[in-house]
């Protein structure tokens, strides 16, 4: 997977730092020691404008933020991404640290996929793993696989982030919430209704 590479102008980011937000390199990749700064003292150089810092943060937050968003906006995810973390460089200063980095990148991922689909007016083929049916199906995990974006083609995009947040990325219940920016019951009910949806239909297969 290549690094994430904000494309943006400098005017763009202008409300992090004078300058666009920084681009990774190529070759030899950055390597995260493990007793960095913490992701707040990071985003807090990120704020004054450390493009060093920046880049730890993509490095650590990068995969799991693509993972996510290539479940809910399918061929959509890449560039989703890349506008998070543009948007993560121009409003750094906007986490004070309330819950943490991940769900913060995640919350922004999950705002730019709405917006988008609110702008373009349509609905995304949107794709989810097979480990969200693991829990629902019984039949073997190869078989569910193969009816997996079937199955979940049929649920909104609000009950596929929310099984794909709890169930394929293993965020409680309020975290999962608090990403898609909604009160912890309403997070639930979507839960509740997608596992029923999914399960009705792959009974109405079995019976078939």
């Amino acid at each position: 997977m290549r690094p994430c590479s904000p494309r943006s102008s400098a005017s763009r980011c202008s409300s992090a730092a004078a300058s666009p937000a920084p681009r990774l390199p190529g070759s030899a990749p950055l390597r995260d020691d493990g007793d960095a700064d913490t992701d707040g003292a990071l985003n807090q150089r990120v704020a004054a404008g450390d493009r060093a810092a920046f880049q730890l943060l993509v490095l650590r937050h990068e995969a799991r933020l693509r993972a996510f968003l290539s479940r809910v906006a399918g061929s959509e995810a890449d560039d989703l991404a890349q506008d998070a973390f543009v948007r993560a460089w121009q409003r750094a200063g906007d986490y004070r640290g309330q819950g943490s980095y991940a769900a913060w990148i995640m919350g922004i991922g999950w705002r730019l996929f709405l917006d988008q689909r609110r702008t373009a007016r349509r609905r995304a083929d949107l794709a989810a793993g097979e480990d969200v049916l693991a829990a629902t199906d019984p039949r073997p995990a190869s078989e569910a696989a193969i009816d997996a974006d079937r199955l979940l083609a049929n649920l909104s995009p609000q009950e596929r982030a929310a099984l794909t947040l709890c169930f394929g990325h293993g965020w409680s219940h309020g975290e999962a919430a608090a990403i898609m920016g909604l009160p912890l019951g309403t997070l639930k009910s979507l839960v509740l209704r997608g596992r029923a949806k999914a399960q009705k239909m792959i009974g109405e297969g079995a019976a078939e």
